[in-house]
């Protein structure tokens, strides 16, 4: 493959399908690129640290602090609490239950209870460690299980029943139930937690914040201080990673810093240390999963049932949606006929779990990918096998209207999940593969490898309509050059190289000429957080609507300074040009951009223009979570090949084939570093990531010395990644499909792999126990109850 060409370089052709380097790769590794803590600081900024509750669950004494005591530390200027907040305490992104500092109670250990500001960062961070909490501990509810057996929920449960399930099991030739369980995650972004609130006239405040969502940021920190939202404008240039941690925990942090801010009229900086940032933020939701299923001699499932139960912690946050769609994702590629299954969200004593890449849909497909894995050992059957006899199918191939029909009533436009499976199975050699780990375990006594091929299915849109929104801002200046501002936030994604591209052939002009600035909710107002894989899609639509409206002005000056008629001119490789073919078209029909934009100023034609986008053709009701709750669906498939020591429960990561569809991508490189990347960071959810806790409900893996991810080591030199050869059904920028959050779910394929060296290590004659995250321990112990059950 060709080295990434420089955004910089002028190209003279389109630049969707160019792998182009990141717009800022030549920033991240000469260290020029600036984050929020690089910004430099005004005189007089002050510094602030959060003082954090010390129990799970408590009765705070008065406001909970001894302010005199905290205010006579070394450096302290100030100390403000829930009782100094002149307007709204709340930053819960949807259900406003959640105080950005705590009021009258605490509820887990690490929620923020002051806000104490000092002359000096360290200063700040040492009173918050030298100053108590003052509070009366009551009992806490920690575990699923025990909010289970309290009935302690944030909310209802939710659920969908299709068919006639307890029927269909019953009837079933063959009945597998069982239970399993899959943890929490950390999202472990390199730049932590970080806002900095600086004072403007009139009472306005600009913060600049790591979010992906600064228009949560901007409303929310507007209703604490009682202002409009016009007083509060946000700015974030880039983020140094979020996987959804900084799509509402961001709020925490900038509340507090323009709480400061607007309270003592200084600038004022809040960085967490890494402690404190994976004490106070919320995790991914980790699922206990039941279920009983019936299935025929095939491994074709008749009927199920499961039973979803997360740990949401104290306060709603993102558990609404994330158990939503873990339900809409149970299904994964299968067609499940007879299907009921049921959603807790509980209630624990612990820092609100919130969004993280994939939102719920890894925990659902684990779920049934689990299920498929049962059916397989109890058949002695190849779960590639099993997965296939359950795949959607076209009704005019199975002669069932239903087959291509989720469980949510939404019929399935675009599936080629079959196809992307039958692409990873040739380009892996499957089969020959499976002989291969077959003779290795044969002949090796202490090591064993396994081997899986699993698929994915994935919905691309917010399943709250409202959110399928995008905004955009395109100036082109008086030298031709283009700034454009959207609604979406970078990163590290590659979002902004993309809608570089995206205005760079709206406009027919090289990418050189394009610059795409800091996200700004003065720029573009009311944009949804950049989530749900929709990044892309709807600011790279708002885009192009921008681009259409701004060729639709310079067309008729260009027809004049031709002598054609503006439906004839063209926009390409720099240039206004008649259309080929037309009766006017000759070498010389064309005017140079720059010359263009000129006239068109001259010509007093408006350079500026807003875009909007909203998502079509969604519509579902997510009380029943029932309806069309996806604009278009992703698919994969991976194939891995692991190897395991029985003796100690350590593994290796052999080799990954991947075959992803990403429509018609707008930049290969990009697309393949988010899958690469996607599949590592799922690795580590599912083998290695896991968050322990005290039995007082303190987070012990608060570090990265306590807290193990994935490294360069852990990759294997066989890691082959193709994109799928195809384009999205829909109207998407280029016909291209999102790519954010789809591929984490092919590293399911390394944990199933890990199940079938384990099942290995007992001639797979024994039931495979092993909940994720599938660290050496359980490794082990899962080996050893598989031994001990055969014998």
């Amino acid at each position: 493959m060709n080295a990434p060409v420089s955004l910089k370089e002028l190209l003279p052709l389109g630049e969707q399908g160019r792998e182009l380097a990141h717009e800022s790769a030549l920033l991240h590794v000469t260290g020029q690129a600036t984050y929020t803590d690089d910004i430099p600081e005004v005189r007089g900024t002050l510094f602030a640290a959060l003082l954090l509750s010390p129990v799970a669950h408590g009765e705070l004494i008065g406001e909970g602090i001894d302010r005199d005591a905290i205010l006579a530390i070394h450096g302290v200027v100030a100390v403000f609490t829930s009782r100094d907040i002149p307007g709204e305490n709340n930053c819960g992104p949807i259900v406003h239950d959640d105080p950005f500092l705590a009021a009258g109670k605490v509820e887990f250990v690490g929620q923020p209870v002051a806000v104490i500001v000092a002359r000096d960062m360290l200063y700040a961070r040492e009173a918050a460690r030298r100053a108590k909490v003052l509070v009366r501990e009551l009992p806490a509810i920690l575990t699923i299980d025990q909010a289970m057996e309290q009935q302690s929920f944030i909310m209802p449960p939710k659920g969908i029943t299709r068919g006639h399930p307890e029927q269909a099991i019953a009837a079933a030739p063959h009945r597998v139930t069982g239970r399993t369980t899959c943890g929490q995650q950390e999202q472990f972004y390199l730049e932590g937690q970080i806002a900095y609130a600086i004072p403007r006239e009139d009472g306005q405040l600009t913060i600049y914040v790591s979010t992906q969502h600064p228009d949560g940021n901007q409303r929310e920190a507007a209703a604490a201080l009682n202002l409009n939202a016009n007083d509060v404008e946000v700015i974030c240039r880039r983020m140094g990673g979020a996987f959804g941690g900084k799509e509402g925990n961001s709020s925490i942090f900038s509340q507090s810093a323009a709480l400061a801010a607007f309270k003592l009229q200084r600038p004022v900086k809040l960085r967490a240390n890494r402690d404190d940032d994976m004490t106070i933020t919320g995790k991914r939701h980790d699922f206990r999963i039941d279920y009983d299923c019936g299935f025929d001699d095939t491994g074709r499932i008749l009927g199920l049932d499961v039973v979803l139960a997360s740990r949401c912690g104290y306060s709603t946050d993102y558990s609404g949606p994330v158990n939503d769609r873990a339900v809409l994702h149970i299904d994964n590629c299968y067609h499940l006929p007879n299907l009921n299954i049921i959603s807790h969200r509980c209630k624990t004593n612990m820092q609100s779990a919130t969004a993280f890449r994939g939102f719920g849909g890894p925990q659902g497909m684990f779920g049934i990918e689990t299920v498929i894995e049962e059916i397989a050992h109890k058949l002695g059957m190849d779960a590639l096998d099993v997965r296939r006899a359950n795949l959607y199918r076209d009704p005019s191939v199975s002669g069932d209207v239903t087959t291509l029909t989720t469980q949510y009533g939404q019929v399935i436009e675009d599936w080629i999940g079959d196809k992307v499976m039958d692409q990873v199975d040739a380009e892996a050699g499957y089969r020959a593969r499976r002989e291969s780990v077959n003779r290795f375990n044969a002949q090796s006594k202490y090591r064993r490898r396994g081997l899986a091929l699993v698929p994915l299915k994935f919905g691309i849109s917010f399943t709250a309509t409202m959110l399928n929104q995008g905004g955009a801002l395109v100036n082109i200046y008086q030298d031709g050059s283009v700034s454009v501002n959207h609604g979406g936030t970078e990163m590290g994604q590659g979002l902004n190289t993309k809608m570089a591209q995206v205005a760079a052939d709206g406009l027919g002009i090289p990418l050189g000429l394009v610059r795409v600035t800091a996200s700004d909710t003065q720029k573009v107002p009311n944009a949804s957080a950049t989530a749900a894989s929709s990044g892309a899609d709807i600011n790279g639509a708002a885009i192009n609507n921008a681009c259409e409206q701004l060729r639709a002005r310079l067309a008729p000056v260009a027809a004049r300074l031709l002598g054609c008629e503006p439906e004839a001119i063209e926009f390409v490789a720099g240039h206004a040009r008649t259309v080929p073919g037309h009766r006017q078209h000759d070498a010389d029909s064309q005017v140079a951009w720059h010359t263009l934009v000129k006239q068109a100023w001259l010509d007093r034609v408006g350079l500026s223009c807003t875009g909007f986008y909203m998502t079509p053709d969604i519509k579902y009701d997510f009380t029943t979570l029932q309806g069309r709750a996806f604009y278009y669906f992703c698919y994969g498939a991976a194939v891995s090949e692991v190897e395991i020591d029985t003796r100690t429960g350590e593994w290796w990561l052999k080799a990954v084939d991947i075959v992803h569809d990403v429509g018609q991508s707008i930049n290969p490189a990009i697309d393949r570093g988010q899958i690469e990347g996607a599949y590592v960071q799922g690795m580590g959810w599912l083998t290695m990531e896991e968050c322990v806790w005290s039995d007082k409900g303190k987070l012990l893996t608060n570090g990265p010395s306590t807290y193990k991810i994935p490294v360069a080591g852990d990759v294997p030199e066989h890691f082959k990644v193709s994109l799928f050869a195809g384009q999205n059904v829909k109207p998407t920028p280029y016909r291209s499909k999102a790519v954010g959050e789809p591929p984490l779910m092919l590293a399911l394929s390394a944990y199933f792999a890990l199940r079938d060296a384990v099942s290995a290590s007992a001639g797979h004659q024994s039931r495979v126990d092993l909940d994720a995250p599938a660290t050496p321990e359980r490794i082990l112990l899962a080996c050893e109850r598989a031994k001990a059950a055969r014998a």
